[in-house]
């Protein structure tokens, strides 16, 4: 299944996406959830009940008549995965990896807010306390039921699906501009670097597990301004997606619709000093799951400085 969250003329609504266009499973079951957290949450007996409604049903929107939206617009939580594949921590670490890096690391997650989500298309508005801005093409899990200390055998029972996140990232901040470096610094951009408005897009829709298969087999990408940044597999990620949702479900209670960012490749805009630009258009593709475009929008005329004296 290819579940949609979407803006047409009469509202905002959720549905199934297939070849013959949207099927709008909320107008066919009147009282049925409202949206797709809700969906979610009502789990396995609603996804049955979608599909037999978009069996019996010809009625669909077609592209001109919605807009897509981020698949779940309101996320519980949000989480990143900081340097999950070798390739991408060889670029922006100078600490050497063994030859088997999960012998040196663990997964490492972080909270990002939900105002962080948008959707396909939509402008990501450059914050005004960074002047540098990156990209990061990211495989996204979405949970489908609640997930507590759970083991990797079991994390597939959990997941509703997946979809494109693009964790874009401020590199530097404005704020600590001639103030003494502090010993914290090098974590900034997995923490308050990746919490500004609509800086995680995700989309364009949620692919169940049973449509996408092996979520360890996927090739993914990211271009700018059509030209390729970032090129890789999931494959290559140093924990695969049960592990990283075994794992966070050992440190947090999972619900329905959380989000998680699974870490991104190399090839980000950190390693090579190739930033973002105002108006660049960035392209993330994931193999099965389809392309997701935003546009970064232009910096402010003033950055932020706090604490003036």
């Amino acid at each position: 299944m290819r579940l949609v969250t979407f803006a047409h003329r009469l509202g905002e609504s959720f549905g199934l996406a297939d070849d013959r266009g949207v099927c709008d499973i909320a107008a066919l079951w009147p009282q049925g959830p409202r949206s797709m957290l809700h969906f979610l949450e009502a789990g396995k007996p609603a996804m049955e009940e979608a599909l037999r409604l978009a069996a019996r049903s010809n009625a669909r929107l077609d592209g001109a008549e919605v807009k897509l939206l981020a698949p779940i617009p309101n996320p519980p939580k949000v989480i990143g995965l900081a340097v999950n594949y070798a390739e991408h921590h060889r670029e922006s670490s100078t600490q050497a990896l063994p030859d088997d890096p999960r012998l040196y690391t663990t997964p490492r997650p972080f909270i990002m807010p939900g105002t962080a989500i948008c959707g396909p298309g939509d402008e990501i508005p450059w914050p005004a306390y960074s002047r540098q801005i990156d990209y990061e093409v990211e495989l996204a899990v979405v949970i489908g039921s609640r997930a507590r200390c759970v083991s990797p055998a079991q994390a597939p029972r959990h997941i509703a699906g997946y979809t494109i996140a693009n964790d874009i990232s401020a590199r530097s901040v404005t704020y600590a501009d001639g103030r003494a470096r502090r010993e914290k610094d090098d974590f900034f951009d997995w923490l308050h670097g990746k919490w500004a408005d609509r800086f995680c897009p995700i989309g364009p829709c949620l692919v169940t597990g049973d449509e996408l298969g092996d979520p360890s087999n996927l090739d993914l990408e990211l271009s700018v301004n059509s030209r390729v940044r970032q090129k890789a597999n999931t494959s290559q990620m140093i924990f695969n997606v049960y592990e990283i949702v075994s794992f966070i479900s050992h440190v947090m209670t999972l619900t329905a619709g959380d989000v998680i960012a699974t870490g991104t490749p190399s090839g980000v805009g950190m390693a090579t000093g190739d930033y973002l630009s105002g108006g660049d258009v960035i392209t993330c593709r994931i193999e099965r799951i389809g392309e997701l475009t935003n546009t970064l929008g232009q910096p402010p005329p003033a950055f932020y400085t706090p604490c003036k004296r």
